[in-house]
């Protein structure tokens, strides 16, 4: 059953999850650290070339399956137009001010 993202636990991860399915490229970028790096599949990449490829212009939209370690770990169910459906893991570092420093997904 999916969960929709105005009930997910963690703000960040919320606010994050609403605008990858708002396709919110503004909000999506206040909601990170400066310096955020992120990792696909366990490889480092290039954050600023990842989301524009893999979510903004690729239309991507996540479905949340499930949530813990308090709502920073989702299993979700992620598509876009590049790559269709696919089932992912995501975990996200919510810093002290509660924005995300890093994130990190692949497949479930």
């Amino acid at each position: 059953m999916t969960i929709q993202p105005a009930k997910l636990s963690d703000p960040a991860v919320r606010a994050f999850v609403s605008a990858v399915n708002a396709h919110d490229r503004e909000g999506f970028l206040a909601l990170l650290t400066p310096d955020a790096t992120m990792s696909d599949d366990g490889s480092d990449r290039d954050l600023a070339d990842w989301i524009d490829r893999e979510i903004f212009s690729s239309h991507g939209h996540m479905d949340v399956d499930n949530e813990s370690r308090g709502g920073r770990a989702l299993v979700a169910r992620y598509s876009n137009d590049t790559w269709g459906e696919m089932h992912t893991r995501w975990s996200f570092t919510v810093d002290e001010d509660g924005r995300i420093s890093r994130f990190e997904t692949g497949q479930a």
